[in-house]
Parts: structure tokens; C-alpha cells; sequence
């Protein structure tokens, strides 16, 4: 696949996510080339996401959330889910050494080599997204982790258009920039119907970065020779 080249080596990866359908939405694309590459992948979701404002279906969000996440991995390839039922908005709440030991357990039950995440500031701005993040370093400590961003053109497009935090990062701070495939991530969205059917700022964003998808360590391998690339 087109851009696989530039991922860090890795036997197992595990994503760790605060909602269902951030695996799809946000990270979906990347799973998708380490699964290509011949990496086992894995999800964590910290929440059921009931909380959302979007519903595009009928049904409890909480139940059907949930469905709509396993689907969704059997679309990208993932291996297993983890799906916690932490509050959906209230992760910051919670006690991060809880969601730490819950990253580290799962780590440690698939043989994780390396973490994927949203960048810090949780891309959108969601408390939520921000809090993964941080348990996943803090649960962690010996793996390496990488994070999904956006390039700070892209942020600044979305925050014009559609106003809130939108973080995006400027080219110094971009550690790769990846040539993706999106059509398994496509059909890992069409799972979440719940909250895909209205969402007009997710089909933006997705128009605006094309055919890339941009990386950044959070923390970087200790051998040099795992290390991402930056795309020249």
C-alpha cells in the first residue's frame, strides 16, 4: 500500500480511543495501512459514546454504539475490542491511573508493540479524545506512541468553517505524512450510522486532507531504526 513504507515497525499495535466510531473517523485510515503491512491491530474504546448529540438511527445510543463499533473493526481488520463503560463526556472525571491500568492490561493481553492515539488537545478539542490520550501514555510507559493529527491549513479551514477547537499542527511538528487508501476506512464509517448519516464537519475534513493522513510520536521508539520517517 502507498505510504506503508513510512509506518514504524510494529507486530501489534493497539489504538486507544474514548468513542466508538474514533477509531473510523479519526484513525481509520492508519489502521488500515498497519493491518496492509501485516500488523495486528486492537481497539480500546473508554466509552459507549451514548452521550452523543448526533443519532442518526433509532435506538439506544449506548447498545447500538456498541454494535456499530464491532462492525466497523471487522470492516479495517481489527483483531479485538476492548469497549470500557466509562461516561461518555466525563472521561477527564475519571481516575487517570484507573484508565491507565485498563491501557496497560490490554497492552499487555495483545502484545502491544507500539500505541496508537489522537494527537494531544484531542483534535476536536474534546476533553474526551485529550484524556485517552493521556492514559495511554500513562499506562503504558515502555511502548511507543503515535499520534493521529491534523496539519494546521486543515484545522484552520475546519475552525473557519464550522467554529470550535479544531488543533492542528504545523509542518515542523508533523513527523510523517502518509499516502492512504480510504476506501476500508469508508466502509468502516458506513458502520456508524448513528453518527455518520449527519455530520457534515467528518466528510469535510476527510475532502480537505485527500489522500493523507499526518503522524507525530508522542513517544518515539527507543531504536532508532523503528523510527517513522518524515516524509521529505
Amino acid at each position: 500500500m502507498d505510504g506503508a513504507s513510512d509506518l514504524p515497525g510494529a507486530g501489534s499495535v493497539l489504538a486507544v480511543c474514548a468513542h466508538p466510531d474514533d477509531e473510523s473517523f479519526g484513525l481509520g485510515a492508519v489502521i488500515d495501512a498497519f493491518c496492509s503491512r501485516g500488523a495486528r491491530v486492537s481497539v480500546l474504546s473508554f466509552t459507549h459514546g451514548e452521550a452523543s448529540t448526533l443519532h442518526g438511527v433509532a435506538g439506544d445510543l449506548f447498545a447500538t454504539r456498541a454494535d456499530e463499533l464491532r462492525c466497523a473493526a471487522a470492516k479495517l481488520g481489527v483483531e479485538r475490542v476492548e469497549l470500557f463503560d466509562h461516561p461518555d463526556g466525563g472521561l477527564q472525571d475519571e481516575p487517570l491511573d484507573v484508565l491507565a491500568a485498563e491501557v496497560a492490561g490490554c497492552a499487555r493481553e495483545v502484545g502491544a508493540d507500539l500505541l496508537l492515539v489522537f494527537d494531544e488537545g484531542g483534535i476536536t478539542g474534546h476533553a474526551d479524545h485529550d484524556r485517552a490520550t493521556s492514559a495511554a501514555l500513562a499506562g503504558a510507559a515502555h511502548l511507543p506512541v503515535l499520534a493521529w493529527t491534523l496539519p494546521e491549513p486543515v484545522a484552520a479551514e475546519l475552525r473557519s468553517q464550522f467554529g470550535g477547537g479544531f488543533l492542528g499542527r504545523s509542518a515542523e511538528e508533523i513527523d510523517a505524512v502518509l499516502t492512504v487508501d480510504r476506501r476500508r476506512q469508508l466502509d468502516a464509517i458506513g458502520c456508524h450510522a448513528s453518527q455518520s448519516n449527519d455530520n457534515p464537519v467528518l466528510w469535510r475534513r476527510l475532502e480537505l486532507l485527500g489522500a493523507t493522513e499526518s503522524l507525530r510520536w508522542l513517544r518515539r521508539p527507543a531504536e532508532r531504526g523503528g523510527l517513522l520517517r518524515r516524509a521529505s
